[in-house]
């Protein structure tokens, strides 16, 4: 399509106009024609396909049938009448029911005809039934019997429904516009991959997928339109990652010296896994070669992440530079702190925390320290983007769940050295293969897949509400062998809306089951000054109570190893991701652990494979997955907080293979025309320059 006819606001189209225009784009955001040629079926009514009376079942959808009037009548009085008929094929009988439009189709609606019947079944009193079905006439000497197509289904809203936008509506606007716009449809991809990928052309996938005739038309529709939704995300990644090795310079870290050698030989508590060993080994290969690292470090829940992080800093204190490290939380920021200062111990690296809580004379020792180069690693919040903050010699730059972070957010740090520092992303989440293509496919990836020497797995359970009490004598047991308890709650206070088991009264009733002066019980919730907060953390951490009552606030940073019960309220209520990352906080000492998952008796079809799931495995990456498929992929990546895919119509839980293909696809390109710069990738060369104008995100991980 060309450009201008891309951009033409929507409200130009035929049967649309001003007022109509305005909902769109409120309602949907659709603005221009490329925006509702986008705003594709989200499923398809099926009458390709004749049903028989004996097939039907309340799970079809909404279905097709011939059949013949047997008998036809009004039921009820005034304002409660109804028309019931009974229809009859070779397989059985039921009842088609109206409640409007009576005399009209009194005069219609004649036993003995027989008619093409079209809506959704449901069962009433054991009778099988269909509620103001569509009716046309059958004739068997048409050439063509019925409606035969996919009918597509949009999405739309109460207030685009008062203006009679509701899915035929806008299917008739689709229609509208294919009719007028379709020979200016321009293809988008080169002819060459269209080939060799055997896709549809760009016209016949738009025109398929809003009216596909057959089932086959309209998975070529699909393919065509996702291989390139993801084709595009890919090249674009791709492009990325090659710009930024070639043009943009990274720090040399030629050699490991005093402080890595000392560490390891003298104070590291443990011996490295395999895992922790390759990875250091990826880091170190990518710091020496010229260009900057930009690496995603994936590790399930206490896998080592931290030292294997603290020890390229060392590399890179030794040669000369200083590090980072962002955290999303305070909590978090200090844990790093406080498990760093615990590792080096002898103090010849000095180490410091920002976050908002430090005080400003403190504050400015710091930035002193800092610009001096006297500091060799901060480790800190978003409070280290700030100005103020001036490093002397940034060379590598670590950030811990780095989809807390936004674009911006990240970039600022990178801005703090001439030549962009190394960046080594890290994340406890673990990510689904086809996400970490997706959101960090101009990252390199290296993951750490073995849990360090003696830890045992954690145990975890699921039980009911009326088993609560099995579950006090559990804790009871557990804090008599001297370990200690945490309870997490989903709220903190109750909820009109939501019936859940809130923190306040939990509290309430833990402390009347475990009474002073037998019990000593920590409150922590995202309501409570960091001070307080610090202040109920250490004495968990310092063993002078037993039982930390908390919401999700400790799901990150918490490192205690004799706590060894993790209990969940409501745990149907979390996502599978968070469940996950709970559970983590405790089996962080030898001892067995546990994770005791309380839930409701009613639970939804997702809930129970969230709780069965988290029973049957303890491996993050295959809850991930599980996690992307009941949930989706979200919004995450972008320059919002959090950032968006915006995916129009792949599904990455869906569509592994196709990202697969794509990927491939793209790197093809890449390693025959690095710059685009032939005729035949023209086409491509030119979505960059009118899709990533006024972006400099090239330095940005």
């Amino acid at each position: 399509m060309t450009n201008q006819t891309l951009i033409t606001p929507i409200e130009y189209l035929k049967g649309v106009g001003p007022h109509r225009a305005d909902v769109l784009r409120k309602e949907l955001a659709i603005h221009n024609y490329q925006d509702l040629l986008q705003h594709y079926p989200f499923r398809y009514i099926d009458r390709t396909k004749f049903y028989k009376i004996s097939e039907l079942n309340d799970d079809l959808p909404a279905i097709q049938l011939i059949a013949r009037i047997v008998t036809v009548e009004t039921v009820g009085e005034k304002n409660k009448k109804r028309l019931i008929a009974q229809i009859k094929d070779d397989t059985g009988s039921m009842e088609l029911v109206w409640f409007q439009a009576i005399k009209w189709l009194e005069k219609t609606i004649k036993p003995g005809l027989v008619f093409i019947v079209f809506g959704k079944p449901s069962t009433f009193n054991n009778k099988t039934t269909i509620s103001h079905p569509e009716m046309e006439l059958f004739n068997p000497s048409a050439r063509k019997t019925g409606n035969l197509t996919l009918q597509p289904v949009y999405g739309s809203t109460e207030k685009l429904k008062l203006f009679s936008l509701d899915s035929k509506g806008i299917q008739a606007l689709q229609a509208a516009l294919i009719d007028s716009v379709y020979d200016q449809i321009d293809e988008t991809l080169p002819i060459n991959l269209i080939n060799t990928h055997h896709l549809s052309t760009k016209r016949e996938a738009i025109k398929n997928i809003h009216f596909p005739t057959e089932p086959t038309i309209l998975k070529a529709a699909l393919y065509r339109l996702k291989f390139e939704e993801l084709f595009f995300i890919q090249l674009k990644l791709l492009r990325t990652k090659l710009l930024r090795t070639q043009k943009f310079k990274g720090l040399v870290f030629s050699k490991v010296g005093e402080a890595f050698n000392s560490f390891y030989n003298n104070s590291l508590p443990f011996d490295l896994t395999q895992a922790q060993k390759r990875v250091l080994k990826e880091i170190r290969q990518d710091t020496q070669r010229n260009s900057q690292m930009n690496r995603l470090l994936q590790g399930d829940v206490g896998s080592g992440k931290t030292v294997v992080a603290l020890m390229s800093m060392l590399i890179a204190i030794d040669n000369g530079y200083q590090a980072c490290i962002m955290a999303p939380t305070e909590i978090l920021a200090q844990q790093h702190y406080n498990s760093i200062c615990q590792l080096m111990g002898d103090g010849r690296i000095k180490i410091a925390l920002l976050t908002g809580s430090v005080k400003k004379k403190d504050r400015k020792v710091l930035h002193e320290n800092l610009e001096s180069g006297a500091l060799n690693i901060l480790i800190g919040t978003h409070a280290l983007i700030e100005d103020a903050v001036q490093f002397n010699n940034l060379g590598l730059v670590v950030i811990d769940e780095q989809h807390r972070f936004g674009v911006e957010q990240r970039s600022k740090l990178w801005r703090k050295s001439k030549i962009p520092p190394h960046i080594l992303v890290m994340t406890a989440t673990p990510i689904p293969r086809t996400l970490a293509m997706t959101l960090y496919g101009d990252l390199d990836v290296s993951v750490i897949d073995e849990l360090p020497a003696g830890r045992m797995p954690i145990k975890t359970i699921h039980l009911y509400e009326s088993q609560r009490l099995r579950m006090f004598g559990f804790i009871r047991d557990e804090i008599e062998k001297g370990r200690q308890v945490y309870i997490v709650y989903p709220l903190i206070k109750e909820s009109e809306k939501l019936d859940l088991l809130y923190l306040e009264a939990g509290t309430e009733a833990i402390s009347k089951e475990f009474p002073l002066p037998d019990y000593k019980i920590s409150i922590v919730h995202g309501k409570l000054s960091s001070k307080d907060k610090e202040f109920e953390m250490q004495r968990f951490v310092k063993g002078e109570t037993q039982i930390m009552v908390a919401t999700t606030v400790i799901e990150v940073g918490v490192n205690i190893p004799n706590a060894s019960v993790m209990i969940i309220e409501n745990a149907e209520r979390f996502g599978l991701s968070q469940l996950h990352q709970l559970r983590g906080r405790v089996g962080r000492g030898a001892d067995q652990s546990f994770c005791i998952l309380m839930s409701g008796a009613k639970l939804t079809r997702d809930g129970k494979i969230r709780l069965e799931t988290m029973v049957r495995t303890n491996d993050g990456f295959e809850i991930s997955e599980i996690d992307m498929q009941l949930r989706g992929p979200g919004n995450i990546d972008g320059t919002q907080q959090s950032g968006s895919l915006d995916l129009k119509i792949a599904n990455l839980a869906e569509d592994q293979q196709i990202l697969m293909e794509a990927r491939h696809a793209a790197l093809r390109i890449f390693e025959k025309d690095p710059t685009l710069s032939s005729q035949e990738n023209a086409l491509l060369r030119g979505h960059f320059e009118q899709n990533t104008a006024g972006i400099g995100w090239n330095k940005i991980s």
